[in-house]
């Protein structure tokens, strides 16, 4: 299928979004078609399902949620762009390194349209500048779909990222496009991921989906 489905949520809160993935994932069928959503999180810390109680260290007074993503902890707050890459890969004919590769080349070529060079690391999955990390990368595999995605920091406060060990590593620097390029818009900068992603991914046709996630909260 050649066609997909895009829906920009806005600011969200973590939970529901998380269950509405997995029900869309757990009851689509062969014919289903793709769909990213684009939205940003009200702030959460989430572990993935490796994730190590001892990379949270103090969280204080932002919840931890513990979910079935891949990786270790990260945080989502106002400001950071996530998308949510819910694709039949099966169908779709790409592993799971593949997909992770495609969403890091979106990612190095948009921050190259913004002047900054940025690059991938094999052994820890992500965007990096400058050895910062500007991009976390976590999906999940269930039955050829994928679910989860990326989170692109933007515009945000990056203090409660010293609240974790950052993706399992200590003294991790985490980075956001603000600080490296000056005021930004948030709006164009989802435009321009979202380009990226449908082109990377090879679809030829994109359309906005109207409505929320509220079909899929169960």
């Amino acid at each position: 299928m050649d066609e997909i489905g895009i829906r920009e949520l806005g600011l969200v809160d973590y939970q529901p979004t998380w269950q509405a993935m997995r029900h869309f994932t757990n009851t689509r069928d062969c014919a289903t078609p793709d769909e990213i959503w684009l939205l940003q999180h009200h702030p959460v810390f989430t572990q993935g399902q490796a994730g190590k109680a001892e990379h949270v260290l103090f969280p204080g007074d932002i919840p931890v949620v513990q979910a079935d993503r891949g990786g270790q902890v990260t945080y989502h707050g106002p400001g950071q762009l996530v998308a949510y890459l819910l694709l039949d890969v099966r169908r779709h004919g790409i592993g799971v390194r593949e997909l992770v590769s495609l969403i890091e080349q979106s990612l190095v070529e948009l921050l190259a349209g913004y002047g900054v060079a940025a690059y991938a690391k094999p052994e820890a999955p992500g965007v990096y500048v400058d050895g910062a990390k500007i991009a976390s990368l976590g999906l999940r595999i269930r039955n050829g779909k994928s679910f989860h995605g990326l989170a692109f920091n933007v515009d945000m406060d990056l203090e409660p990222f010293r609240r974790i060990n950052p993706c399992g590593y200590a003294g991790l620097s985490m980075t956001q496009l603000r600080d490296l390029v000056g005021p930004v818009d948030f709006s164009e900068v989802l435009g321009r991921l979202r380009e990226q992603l449908v082109r990377r991914l090879g679809y030829a046709v994109q359309k906005t989906l109207a409505g929320g996630i509220e079909a899929y909260e169960h």
